[in-house]
């Protein structure tokens, strides 16, 4: 991509950013023209970024947010870094992912101190919740990977659990699961009846992995794999698949915004966090910062739980969950922390996922070519 021109370190506009004075004023006319890159997830998703953070950001410092598409992993973020330059500035990542590569070198640190307290004056190390500040990365929401159907599909009875995914014969039809080794393995022994408080340590066995792989086995001819997050929502929509595997958020806007025929199960729902980090190299870091100041803001973090069924990792912007912006949907209820989902939600392990990154990687290429 492209770069701008007039790309400098601009500390007198970072100052004013992080000053609590700054909401709501113009940016200074003789701020230059500057662009930041964005890599994040594409879809309604980032549509929500859009509103709840790119634009603000560039009306409040006249720096202009362009985005790139990133579909989570570590194998992309090494592949950029391993170029000529370095242009991706900030990028979303799966905590897991965001721990992985900030341990292998591949993030700029964050600086804590950055974080803006919450309105009541809360110090951002209270306010957020336990482990989203990490030397690398801030977390900033939790999104979770639910299991959706299209209500067409199944006339009369209605699945209603993990088990019911598994289930070709009472409800047929293809499943769409994302073409990565994640979320497989904690499904698929969660559908044999294994307790969700076993799942980790069963899975860091080789016994384990075999049950999730004999499990799979079972719905292989049935299997269509998607790789980008607005992709379960069309393959329902179009008929192509029953059932997929998702993001709650892109199901939320599937069936509230565009009124199509999806239903969520929230039985195993597979809850997990995302992340804003800062690529090594980028000659943008100082900006960089400032974009990760803004965005993790209280009222900017609860704008984009407003728009999308993402909730934030700030107390304070919890509190401020209410309507849609557009609809006037009450949001509450869709939130995969709303407590009618968390009867058999599972936590994903993210220091499992950290540690076996590889070997999950080996284990899933392997099954494939079975």
């Amino acid at each position: 991509m492209k770069r701008p021109e007039g790309v400098v370190v601009h500390l007198l506009l970072v100052a004013w950013l992080l000053a609590p004075a700054f909401a709501g004023s113009q940016p200074p006319e003789e701020t230059p023209r500057e662009v930041l890159t964005v890599a994040t997830w594409g879809g309604a998703y980032e549509e929500s970024q859009r509103r709840a953070y790119f634009e603000p950001f560039t009306k409040a410092t006249g720096v202009v947010i362009e985005t790139v598409h990133y579909d989570g992993g570590i194998k992309d973020l090494k592949n950029h870094l391993a170029g000529t330059e370095v242009q991706w500035d900030v990028i979303d990542m799966i905590q897991s992912d965001a721990s992985v590569a900030c341990d292998l070198g591949l993030l700029e640190p964050v600086d804590p101190g950055i974080l803006v307290p919450a309105p009541d004056g809360t110090p951002a190390e209270e306010d957020f919740m336990e482990g989203a500040i990490q030397p690398c990365f801030i977390t900033q929401i939790v999104f979770s990977t639910v299991i959706a159907y299209n209500d067409r599909a199944f006339p009369g009875e209605k699945p209603d659990s993990v088990e019911d995914f598994f289930d070709l014969e009472t409800f047929p039809g293809k499943r769409a699961l994302r073409r990565s080794p994640v979320g497989l393995f904690e499904w698929a022994l969660l559908s044999l009846s294994v307790p969700r408080e076993q799942l980790y340590d069963l899975l860091s066995t080789h016994r384990g992995l075999e049950l999730a792989s004999r499990r799979l086995d079972s719905i292989r001819d049935a299997i269509l794999w998607w790789r980008s997050g607005e992709e379960p929502a069309a393959l329902l929509a179009s008929g192509q698949a029953s059932m997929a595997t998702g993001y709650n958020g892109r199901f939320f806007h599937a069936r509230v915004m565009e009124g199509l025929p999806i239903s969520v199960i929230w039985d195993g729902q597979l809850i997990g966090y995302n992340s804003w980090a800062i690529p090594r190299g980028t000659h943008q870091a100082d900006q960089a910062r400032a974009f990760i100041a803004f965005a993790t803001r209280t009222e900017r973090m609860a704008d984009q739980a407003n728009l999308i069924s993402y909730g934030p990792t700030r107390k304070s912007a919890q509190r401020r969950i209410g309507l849609h912006t557009d609809t006037g949907v009450s949001m509450q209820p869709h939130m995969p922390t709303a407590p009618a989902h968390m009867d058999n939600a599972i936590f994903r392990d993210h220091r499992w996922y950290s540690k076996t990154l590889e070997l999950r990687e080996q284990w899933f290429q392997t099954w494939l070519k079975q």
